[in-house]
C-alpha cells in the first residue's frame, strides 16, 4: 500500500465471532469493505491478529483477539464532496434543522461502495459543510438518525451541533415521535401490541441483526397498530398493514421484530421470505417513515409532519384493494393520509 492513504481499523473479537473465519469476521464489520476486499487485504499483509501478520483469509479468530486492518482511503481526508445532483425532498426547514423525505435506494452517509452518492453529500451541497452539525463525525454532517438504504420517508438533519445534540436527546428520551407503516405477511390478529426484546448482531450471519437474550444485546421496543387486513390468496397467506412506533432506534429494528412475530415485512430481501409474486413484485421492503412529531428544541414550536406512500408501495397496497377485510379505527384515520386521499 505504499503511496496510498490508509486508515487503521481495530476490531475486538467477541463471543459471537469466536472461531469464525478471518475474512468472514472482517467482512461483517460496518467499518470495512466487502468480504472479498478484506480477503485481498489479508493477502497484501494489511491485517494483523494480536500484532502478528495474518497469513490466510481462512485463519480462525478467537475470543479476545485484537485484529488490526490498514484500509486504503478512497479519497483524501477532509470535507465531503457536495453532490447537488441528489434531489432533496424537504418538508420543513429553518435556521436549525431540516425534515426531509428520503427516497428509497439512498444511503445516509458514506460507507464502502458509497463515497459521494449519499444523503450527507446532498446535505453538504444544500447547506454547505460548515453549516451542518458535526457531532456524528466528519463523514456524517447533519445526520441525526438513519434510515436503511431501501427504507423511504421522513427523517431529520441538523444545521449545527446544538440542534443535532438536542434532537438526539429527544430520541434518547423517547419523546421524538417516529411512526412507520409496513405491510407484513399473514393475518395479524391483535389491533395493537408491543414487542420488547434484545437485539444484537446475528451469530450465524453477520449481515443480519437478531432477537437475542445475550446480556450485551440492546433493548428494543416497538409498538404497533393494525390498520387493515387482507384475505389470503391462492399462493399467499394474506397480508396486514401496520403502523409501528419506535421507542428505540436499533439497526433494522422493525424488520427484525416483524420477523420475530412471524410476520416478515413484504419485500424484505434480508429478513423476509416468499417469491417475487408473493412480495407483490416489490424490489425492497415495504417500510416507510410516514410521520414525525416533536417540539422544536430551539423555538419550542410543535412540528408534526406526515408523508404519503411513494409510488411503488402505494401500487402494491392498492393491488390488494379487492381483498381487504376492512380497516380498523386507526386505519380509517391513517390510510387516507398514506394514500393522499
Amino acid at each position: 500500500m505504499a503511496g496510498q492513504n490508509v486508515k487503521l481499523v481495530e476490531l475486538l473479537v467477541g463471543p459471537e465471532a469466536d472461531g469464525e473465519r478471518l475474512d468472514a469476521f472482517l467482512g461483517a464489520s460496518d467499518l470495512l469493505p466487502s468480504r472479498s476486499a478484506c480477503a485481498r487485504l489479508v493477502e497484501e499483509g494489511a491485517v494483523t491478529i494480536n500484532q502478528t501478520p495474518a497469513t490466510s483469509k481462512a485463519e480462525r479468530v478467537l475470543l479476545g483477539d485484537r485484529v488490526q486492518v490498514m484500509v486504503p482511503v478512497e479519497e483524501a481526508s477532509g470535507p465531503l464532496r457536495p453532490n447537488p445532483e441528489i434531489e432533496l425532498d424537504i418538508r420543513y426547514e429553518d435556521d436549525w434543522l431540516i425534515v426531509l423525505s428520503k427516497q428509497a435506494g439512498l444511503v445516509c452517509h458514506p460507507s464502502p461502495g458509497h463515497v459521494d452518492d449519499t444523503l450527507a453529500n446532498a446535505l453538504v451541497a444544500h447547506c454547505g459543510y460548515d453549516h451542518l452539525g458535526m457531532l456524528q463525525g466528519d463523514e456524517r454532517p447533519g445526520i441525526v438518525h438513519r434510515l436503511d438504504m431501501d427504507t423511504s420517508g421522513l427523517m431529520l438533519a441538523a444545521k449545527d451541533d446544538e440542534a443535532q445534540q438536542a434532537l438526539q436527546d429527544l430520541i434518547r428520551m423517547r419523546v421524538l415521535d417516529r411512526r412507520y407503516v409496513t405491510l407484513v405477511h399473514g393475518y395479524v390478529a391483535p389491533n395493537e401490541g408491543t414487542i420488547t426484546t434484545g437485539i444484537a448482531r446475528s451469530t450465524r450471519d453477520r449481515l443480519r441483526m437478531a432477537v437475542s437474550d445475550d446480556p450485551m444485546a440492546r433493548e428494543a421496543i416497538t409498538t404497533f397498530r393494525t390498520l387493515e387486513r387482507f384475505e389470503a390468496g391462492r399462493k399467499d397467506e394474506g397480508y396486514s398493514l401496520l403502523e409501528c412506533h419506535l421507542y428505540t432506534g436499533r439497526t433494522h429494528q422493525i424488520r427484525v421484530h416483524m420477523r420475530h412475530i412471524a410476520h416478515a415485512c413484504v419485500g424484505d430481501q434480508l429478513y423476509g421470505r416468499g417469491h417475487y409474486q408473493e412480495n407483490l413484485c416489490l424490489a425492497r421492503q415495504f417500510l416507510h417513515s410516514w410521520h414525525v412529531a416533536f417540539d422544536h428544541p430551539i423555538t419550542g414550536e410543535h412540528i408534526s409532519l406526515g408523508d404519503t406512500l411513494p409510488d411503488d408501495l402505494r401500487e402494491a397496497l392498492v393491488s390488494l384493494d379487492d381483498r381487504s377485510m376492512g380497516r380498523t379505527q386507526a386505519g380509517e384515520e391513517i390510510c387516507p393520509q398514506l394514500l393522499g386521499q
